[in-house]
Order: C-alpha cells, then sequence, then structure tokens
C-alpha cells in the first residue's frame, strides 16, 4: 500500500481520535455508574460511536488505497449501528423483567 494523500491521513487520524476518545467516555461510563441500565447507557450510546469512527477511518483508509476497494467496513459498521440498539433494547427489556422497581412510573391520564 503506498502513502495516503494529505486529506486522507488528517481525516483517518482525527477519526481515531474521535473514536478513541468516544471508546474512553464509554468504557469510563461501564466503570463508574452505579446500576444496571445506567451502566448500559454509557456503552450503547459512547463506545457505538467510538466503534462506528474507526470504522469509519478503516474505511476511508481502505478506499483511498486503489489496488484494494473494499466495502467490508461499510458493512461492518451499518450491522454495528442495527444491532447495537436493538440488543441493548432487549438488555432492558430484560432487566425490567427481572427487577420490577427499573420500571418508570406509570403516566397519569
Amino acid at each position: 500500500m503506498g502513502s495516503l494523500p494529505t486529506w486522507a491521513d488528517a481525516l483517518v487520524a482525527a477519526l481515531l481520535v474521535v473514536g478513541t476518545g468516544f471508546a474512553l467516555v464509554g468504557a469510563i461510563g461501564l466503570v463508574k455508574l452505579g446500576d444496571f441500565l445506567k451502566r448500559l447507557h454509557g456503552p450503547t450510546k459512547a463506545t457505538t460511536m467510538g466503534v462506528g469512527c474507526t470504522l469509519l477511518a478503516s474505511l476511508v483508509w481502505f478506499l483511498t488505497d486503489p489496488a484494494s476497494p473494499h466495502g467490508r467496513e461499510f458493512l461492518i459498521a451499518v450491522f454495528l449501528f442495527i444491532t447495537a440498539p436493538v440488543a441493548s433494547h432487549l438488555m432492558i427489556l430484560g432487566a425490567m423483567r427481572v427487577d420490577r422497581g427499573a420500571r418508570p412510573p406509570e403516566q397519569q391520564r
């Protein structure tokens, strides 16, 4: 693989830094927050964006190389952004079924 153009190199570096920052915030939220529902919030939001930025950086890296134009990273990112919210939603439903106190209060009409 040859060297990247300057704009692509800067974009890849920026996406990696932003992705690492999001992943770090999600990991800190997982460790520091109190109960299950709060701990689930950090990784589903921040870490998904962190992995997404990293995958976008990989996509830019491989799309600027004319010898290997692959869209695998794009498919991985699409799969990640579809499955992560569904998985977290199912975990929240399971937690609310096990712990009745985790349910939000019902609204009065």
